[in-house]
């Protein structure tokens, strides 16, 4: 028990370590704006048929349920309200993330890991190029920037599936609800969910990439790296919601 205690906050150190290093070469070194691209089409472009699924249909779905308890107290038309808090807040960005990290976390460690134990990245600091220079930050740069972005897409794509739901198949009246929706959906709701969405942008891609650049062990190894980075990602993301969402309810409360 001790040794596993010891072992986790000796991975955890490690992970700052490397977290703080990408940031220092995101902000200072040159970066390589060709493998950034190709990562934002991989991670942005291609992440967006799984988003806006997802997204749409936790939309309808949140509209039916929410409509069938306001139905009870004829409160109708502030269904689409509490679809779009929810949404933007909440919903939206964890979602979301939940999503792009079990397509993109796991890439990343599997890639990665298999560079790994095939000694590529040993080539690479043979030519004089630092794995993380070359790797991990523009994955990370990637992810940080296409979250926000795909998350923004899911809210809006969410209550609009919503509104279509709501208006057209449960027959609820399509400017009132509107109108409330608009009346209690702020700019905090808004930015609660973008700010969110940078923060879990890291957690993802710099799981991913700690998980691949430590794998060990070969093929096993490689799969054992790529499953840990997807489960730890989205527990990342649900624990820290908890705090985002109470510090930044404090944020933006004044907004």
């Amino acid at each position: 028990m001790t040794e596993r205690v010891s072992n986790w906050f000796l991975g955890l150190g490690r992970f700052t370590l490397m977290a703080w290093e990408v940031v220092l070469s995101i902000c200072g070194r040159a970066k390589s704006w060709t493998n950034i691209i190709e990562q934002l089409h991989f991670i942005g472009v291609k992440s967006q048929t799984v988003v806006l699924v997802t997204g749409a249909f936790t939309g309808m779905v949140l509209c039916a349920q929410t409509y069938f308890q306001f139905h009870k107290v004829k409160m109708d038309t502030a269904t689409l309200a509490v679809v779009s808090v929810s949404m933007c807040g909440e919903l939206g960005p964890v979602l979301t993330a939940l999503m792009v990290a079990g397509r993109v976390g796991a890439s990343m460690a599997a890639e990665l890991g298999t560079m790994k134990v095939t000694e590529q990245i040993d080539a690479l600091r043979t030519l004089g190029a630092h794995p993380l220079d070359y790797l991990a930050v523009p994955r990370v740069t990637a992810t940080v920037v296409a979250l926000p972005l795909l998350t923004a897409e899911a809210i809006a794509v969410g209550i609009g599936a919503a509104y279509l739901v709501g208006v057209y198949l449960l027959q609820i009246d399509g400017a009132y609800a509107w109108h409330n929706m608009t009346r209690y959906t702020g700019l905090d709701n808004v930015l609660t969910g973008i700010s969110k969405a940078f923060i879990f942008g890291a957690l993802i891609s710099l799981t991913g990439c700690y998980k691949g650049l430590n794998c060990a062990g070969g093929a096993e190894g490689v799969g054992r790296a790529t499953t840990e980075a997807v489960v730890y990602s989205s527990i990342s993301i649900l624990i820290s919601n908890f705090f985002l969402t109470l510090f930044l309810q404090h944020v933006f409360e004044g907004l």
